[in-house]
Order: C-alpha cells, then sequence, then structure tokens
C-alpha cells in the first residue's frame, strides 16, 4: 500500500513513495556521523527574499524568533554532526557574529568565505579543499528536508556512486526541475523547470565522495546546472525520502512556514532553546 499525504509547491509537504522504493534492509551505517563533516550553503544573494528581509542574509530569516539556519544546526547536531563549514558570502558578518565558534549548540563551526560570489558548485570547492574526509555533506542553507541522515549516508555506502540526493518526491515539480532514475535509483538525467507534473526534486541534502572534486569541471559554477549533468555517468544516485520539505527561497514559502511554524518545529524533534543538546 502507497504511504501518501499532502503535497503541493515549495511548502510543508508530506512525501509519497512505495514502500518497496527503498529495500527495508538498509541498515544503520556504524560509521558515526560525527566523523562526516557538513559543508552548509549560505552565502547567496537572496534577491527574492531582500523585500522581506532587507540586508538580512536568507538563512538568518526567523522563524518564531530564531533564525533558520540555527534549527538547521541543531537538527544536525541532534543527528550527530558536529563538524561544521558555513559557506558564506553575503552579509557573512552577520552570520559569523551570530554563531561564531557554535559551543554554544554543541557544535564546531568553521567558515569558508567568498571573497566574490562563487556560485553553489564553487562554494563547495573552496570549502572540501580543507575536508580530509572520503565523504562530506552537503545541506542548502534555505530549505530543509525530513530526512534520516544516518540512512542517507547509509544508502550512499552502499551505492558507491560519486554523489547520493536526498530526493523529494513533490506534486508540482515545475519550480525545481526534476530527477529521473533507472531502477537501481541511479541518476540518468536532470530535467529543467517545465511541467507541473509531480516527481522527485532535489532536497537540497547530499552526501559527497572526495572524488566529486576531482571529477569535476574546474569552471563549474551552479552545482544543479553545471555539476551534476555532467556528472552524471560517474554515478549519482537518488534516494527517495519520506518527510516534510521546506523551501523558503520565496516570500510566499517564507510566509507559509512562518504561519505553519508550530508543526515544521515540532517535526524538527529539537529540544527547546537552553535545554541542551541531543
Amino acid at each position: 500500500m502507497g504511504l501518501c499525504g499532502r503535497v503541493g509547491v515549495g511548502r510543508l509537504e508530506r512525501l509519497c513513495y512505495r514502500e518497496e522504493e527503498v529495500s527495508a534492509t538498509l541498515h544503520v551505517s556504524s560509521y558515526r556521523l560525527r566523523e562526516l563533516p557538513c559543508l552548509i550553503l549560505v552565502g547567496g544573494l537572496g534577491t527574492r527574499l531582500r523585500p522581506v528581509l532587507c540586508d538580512m542574509p536568507k538563512p538568518m530569516a526567523p522563524i518564531a524568533g530564531r533564525p533558520f539556519l540555527e534549527y538547521l544546526v541543531r537538527w544536525l547536531r541532534c543527528a550527530g554532526v558536529v563538524e561544521i563549514t558555513l559557506c558564506t558570502g553575503y552579509r557573512a558578518d552577520k552570520i559569523q557574529e551570530f554563531f561564531q565558534s557554535g559551543e554554544r549548540l554543541g557544535v564546531r563551526i568553521n567558515y569558508s568565505l567568498e571573497q566574490e560570489p562563487l556560485g553553489t558548485w564553487g562554494a563547495i570547492r573552496q570549502a572540501a579543499r580543507d575536508l580530509r574526509n572520503s565523504n562530506f555533506l552537503v545541506l542548502n542553507g534555505d530549505s530543509w528536508l525530513q530526512v534520516d541522515l544516518h540512512q542517507l549516508f547509509d544508502f550512499h555506502l552502499r551505492a558507491r556512486g560519486i554523489a547520493t540526493i536526498a530526493a523529494a518526491d513533490v506534486g508540482d515539480a515545475s519550480r525545481f526541475g526534476s530527477i529521473q532514475v533507472d531502477g537501481s535509483w541511479r541518476i540518468v538525467q536532470f530535467t529543467e523547470k517545465q511541467t507541473r507534473d509531480s516527481g522527485l526534486v532535489n532536497g537540497g541534502v547530499y552526501v559527497f565522495s572526495r572524488d566529486i572534486v576531482a571529477n569535476a569541471p574546474t569552471t563549474g559554477v551552479s552545482l544543479e546546472k553545471d555539476i551534476f549533468p555532467v556528472l552524471v555517468p560517474h554515478g549519482i544516485y537518488a534516494m527517495p525520502v519520506r518527510g516534510y520539505f521546506v523551501d523558503i527561497g520565496v516570500p510566499e514559502e517564507y510566509k507559509r512556514l512562518q504561519g505553519d511554524a508550530k508543526n515544521w518545529i515540532e517535526r524538527l524533534a529539537l529540544p527547546k532553546v537552553g535545554g541542551g543538546t541531543c
């Protein structure tokens, strides 16, 4: 029987997929997430939200009185991730002033500052130079997908590809573009934003192997447009996710999340502020 719920365009979305789509034999990896570094992309200009946020960087947009990015960091900590690099750019000072070393949130935060706009891939490539791990996690700083990070990493290790994307199944993929996969969940094509059909979309949560840096074009700027399509032959996989998807990239969706903040925060399952870490 299919599992389904509420879907729509870029809102809090309960995602639908068949129970057999991700094998029940997946086990939580013995690899501890505390050894997996995470890059969070927070350097964008956020031009679409500028009328709402003025000069505030988009990931610092307040939800129930706390920055959106703080919720992401605390969620990572609850999953076991403690090594975080914030890939900053626009108004980096505001982000660094708030998060500092990350100690009060129970994590260690480093900063990779763009001296000029590098795009999503440029920011990743710059920050990845300082990583020594075989794999690393990457998150968009303006979205959240309800995904089990242990399962995502386990999926990545089993697939043995160069990258794994947590893929959300939405009712309208026109705003995002969609992902085409084969029977083993290996991605065969990325489709640009076109029709309003349902489909798998990039959920903004990734596990990358270090090989991605060596195999990617050196001139690429956009991860989604310049890098992923070129690396399809190297093995990029999509793990379909059942959960809620939040994207604050446009004013309408930011406003919608503000109105549904209590529900979203409950989904994050975080301890209360000041109540310690997970």
